[in-house]
């Protein structure tokens, strides 16, 4: 993080092209800096005045007296690829640029000459970029408004980083109007060098954040973008507004940022992977800002809501129905105590409605009575106007009740004062308590469930999956097949040419023949039995259902030569230079009970490969009828695809059908994954359609696209799959055969077994504090881990871990910090120095400058073994502490 860590903790700031004229950019930065009350050195450089706001100026950037943390270049984008060489050569490490890219006086090829030309001269001197087309950075712990926003942030828990400068105010504006502050405020604009991804990297190190939140219009790295996401949303609480949802929007983003385009489903996917929260709209982030802001995690779905008008909860019933929420079930003992102070008449269920002539004190019986329960996890409250109960006092009454209440710190409270003059007020007194309020029941349901949804997101994020083994597919046969098959260009492949790869991988397909003409279409169909469909075979025409090229249940011989004549004769009236390539002969499968699917691998410009799952409909349109997921996939990312596209109708279980095998359809799913993987010329693959019955899975219809790959096979993907090629067999001192690999998801139950076979003094040497029981969250960080971002490698004996050695890469791919542990019972086998030669071997292949770590003064195994492996000891007795450094290359 050292590289962004003056532009987020500056102590000097240099505004080149400051200005007394109020018109001017340069003007309303220096009165932003100055309002702010930043306590630093503020340094205008203008040769037009000799003071701007009463600063003394400086006429260029050499005469500045010190070199400042950042610069902020308010100056025409002309002139910007010469003064950052200027800052250069002064030593500034980073520059916000406010101009835009000179977009409207020049091409888009020109504009991206001037992004690359202000970067190359930027990275010469190892300089940070904010912008081009940057509002700024408001940074309110640090009294710093190095912006041109007209609104100020306050100091708050919330980090938001936009690409967008006019979202930037909006957001501002209404958090002025909620007294909601920030940590952090970033217009990130073209984003031509810091980008989301490093920002995430170090806002979820930042004590004075809670959560972030995001405005996107493209994302150029995926990698890296998800790599930091995964990350940050293990520490923070993450939420993000992507606009381009439609392909109109798609297009007018494009334009905005010159980024690649992308099936909004995509990021959909990627967002809800990383285990963020996404939402559709300004007005939505504002109520999930809200909540966020003023919010516990939440523990669970329940919902109680209390009202004391029927109407209002009913709709908040619809609306919590309407997105897959969940009301609380009152237990025996509430009800019994609600019916001591409520009419005899009240529902004695869930709403709780307490009637119009509510007044104060009975909101306050049932809320008290309610909190002494553990019936739900969140509360809604709602209030409609009443003469009994007056909206600003009831409010009093309410936070103060839950003040004093200790339960009320463990629950979610949410509430809905509806009304204007008087509700408004009361709001505000929510507000004040930091407590979300709402205008709307639907807005109040709303918020509520981006809390349950952002839970579900985290819930994914760390589930461990089940294993399902090793995929044993013949790569060596599958590789040199499509190599064979682009020799001789080809290039799109139909069933019968893909069923060998496909079987390879074990999947079920529908043996298929080739017939050059009608009567050989009879003889095939005679020796196979009837039914039979009889299917056009050209290169020419990709969809065959244009001229009827697909013809299904034929039941004679009569019906195949018709059918087979048939095709045949519309191909030539159509598409006489059509190159026929024969026609497929299948049997039909036996579709009673069974339904059809569909399933394809796409490449997303943005994302790379990605899987997509719904129906078999001859319309079919990804972006309404399908689910897309990210590869790899593992069992429970699988689980939940096939879930989700249940949840959302793209895969509709029919009752007179035989239900689909979830576990089936995702080992499907997984396998697909794996040979995304595996075989990287393959750009697209379709099943058209797979044919589903309970656990039988056959697929019936399926095409390819392949083409040559020369690019680097680990960057095609969004996420970095399982890096199989560090797998090493080894053997220890007593002749014991092991296998390093680096770990799984799926390794957490056999790594909790490994530690409980580690002796506490040894766990305490490692982690240097007693650990205790550790939970799934605790395992699964250790278990899922990012392979770009850190390495962990297991040695397996009999498929138990007995040793553990981890390495963990700055930003910067600089430097690593490495821990090794071993079971206490194998100590003295040479696994410890088998586990320190893989991580060494793995930093060198990383490009890796150092390796360092740190142990006690009593851990002399360690510190022998280090001093073996060519690392230096510094031995640091005040701190208690043994530092271990070894040099591996010279960055």
């Amino acid at each position: 993080m050292s590289k962004i860590a003056a532009l987020l903790k500056p102590t000097s700031i240099a505004v080149i092209g400051a200005s007394n004229n109020s018109q001017r950019i340069g003007y309303i930065v220096v009165r932003n800096l100055l309002s702010g009350c930043f306590n630093g050195p503020i340094i205008p450089v203008t040769p037009k005045y000799a003071a701007v706001a009463g600063i003394l100026a400086y006429r260029n950037i050499d005469a500045m007296p010190i070199t400042p943390d950042i610069a902020i270049l308010c100056t025409r984008a002309e002139f910007n690829p010469d003064i950052i060489t200027q800052l250069g050569e002064k030593g500034v490490k980073a520059v916000i640029i406010i101009a835009a890219t000179m977009m409207s006086a020049s091409s888009n090829s020109n504009a991206i000459n001037y992004h690359q030309q202000i970067l190359i001269n930027a990275k010469r001197y190892n300089m940070r970029i904010i912008g081009p087309n940057s509002m700024g950075i408001i940074l309110p712990w640090l009294n710093l408004n190095a912006s041109v926003s007209p609104i100020a942030a306050n100091k708050g828990n919330i980090a938001f980083i936009s690409q967008s400068a006019a979202v930037c105010t909006t957001i501002l504006d209404w958090a002025q109007n909620k007294q909601i502050g920030f940590s952090t405020f970033i217009s990130l604009g073209d984003a031509c060098d810091i980008n989301f991804a490093e920002l995430l990297g170090f806002l979820s190190q930042d004590t004075k954040t809670d959560a972030i939140l995001l405005y996107i219009d493209s994302i150029n790295d995926a990698r890296q973008f998800m790599s930091a996401a995964r990350a940050a949303a293990r520490n923070r609480r993450i939420l993000v507004l992507k606009s381009g949802r439609t392909m109109a929007g798609r297009a007018a983003a494009l334009l905005h940022t010159m980024g690649e385009g992308g099936l909004d489903e995509v990021y959909d996917a990627a967002i809800r992977r990383s285990g963020m929260l996404r939402v559709h709209t300004t007005h939505d982030l504002f109520a999930a800002v809200e909540t966020l802001a003023h919010s516990v995690p939440l523990r669970g779905e329940r919902l109680v809501i209390l009202t004391n008008g029927g109407g209002p909860a009913i709709m908040a019933v619809d609306a919590l129905s309407d997105r897959g929420g969940k009301l609380a079930t009152l237990s025996a003992e509430t009800i019994q105590r609600l019916s001591a102070v409520l009419p005899a008449y009240w529902s004695q269920a869930n709403p709780i409605d307490i009637m119009g002539d509510a007044n104060t004190d009975r909101y306050q019986q049932v809320l008290t009575i309610l909190l002494d329960s553990d019936d739900f996890d969140a509360l809604l409250i709602m209030h409609s106007p009443s003469a009994v109960a007056n909206s600003t006092d009831t409010a009093q009454v309410i936070t103060e009740t839950l003040h004093q209440h200790p339960r009320s710190q463990r629950v979610n409270v949410l509430t809905n004062w509806s009304g204007e003059n008087e509700a408004a007020k009361a709001r505000s007194i929510f507000t004040q308590a930091r407590l979300p309020t709402y205008r709307t029941p639907e807005s109040a349901i709303s918020a509520f469930m981006h809390l349950v949804e952002y839970r579900r997101n985290q819930r994914q994020l760390m589930e461990t999956p089940v294993s399902i083994g090793e995929i044993s597919a013949d790569l060596h046969y599958v590789r040199n097949e499509i190599q064979r098959l682009l020799q001789q260009n080809i290039h799109h492949l139909e069933t019968h040419e893909i069923r060998p790869l496909l079987t390879s991988y074990g999947f079920t397909t529908l043996p298929t023949w080739i017939a050059s003409d009608a009567a050989e279409a009879v003889h095939i169909a005679e020796q196979i039995g009837y039914p039979v469909a009889v299917k056009l075979r050209s290169a020419d025409i990709r969809h065959k259902s244009e001229i009827h090229g697909v013809v299904l249940y034929l039941r004679d011989a009569n019906e195949v030569a018709n059918a087979a004549d048939a095709i045949l004769s519309r191909v030539a009236l159509h598409y006489p230079s059509a190159r026929i390539d024969g026609l497929l002969i299948q049997r039909m499968a036996d579709r009673s009970g069974a339904q059809e699917l569909r399933i394809g691998i796409r490449n997303d410009p943005v994302f790379g490969p990605v899987i997509i799952l719904g129906e078999e409909n001859i319309h079919w349109n990804i972006e309404r009828d399908a689910v897309v997921a990210l590869p790899p996939l593992n069992m429970a990312l699988a689980r939940y695809m096939v879930i989700n596209a249940i949840k959302h109708h793209k895969i509709k279980q029919r009752s007179s059908l035989e239900q689909i095998s979830i576990p089936a359809l995702s080992r499907l799913l997984v396998t697909i994954s794996q040979m995304i993987i595996d075989c990287p010329e393959i750009r697209a693959f379709d099943i058209h359609p797979l044919l589903v019955s309970g656990d039988e899975l056959t697929i019936i219809d399926a095409s390819m696209d392949i083409a040559a790959f020369d690019g680097d096979i680990q960057q095609r993907l969004a996420i970095r799959p399982y890096p199989k090629e560090y797998e090493q067999p080894c053997q220890l001192k007593d002749g014991k055969q092991i296998l390093l690999r680096p770990i799984l998801p799926e390794d957490e139950p056999a790594h909790k077994a490994f530690i409980n076979q580690v002796s506490e003094e040894d766990l305490y040497k490692r982690f240097f504090s007693d650990v205790g029981e550790l939970n799934h969250e605790a395992l699964a960080k250790f278990t899922q881990i990012d392979y770009d971002r850190e390495m962990a490698f297991v040695a397996v004996y009999q498929d138990m871990i007995i040793g553990v050695a981890r390495a963990l890469s700055d930003a910067d791919n600089t430097e690593a910090e490495f821990a090794i542990l071993v079971r206490s019972d194998m100590k003295g086998c040479g696994l410890g120095g088998i586990l320190m030669s893989k991580l060494i071997d793995y930093a060198h292949q990383q490009g890796l400058a150092r390796l360092t770590g740190m142990t006690m003064p009593t851990n002399r195994g360690m510190i022998t073994l280090a001093q073996k492996m060519g690392f230096s000891i510094d031995v640091q007795l005040a701190d208690g502490v043994v530092e271990m450094l070894l040099v591996l290359n010279h960055h």
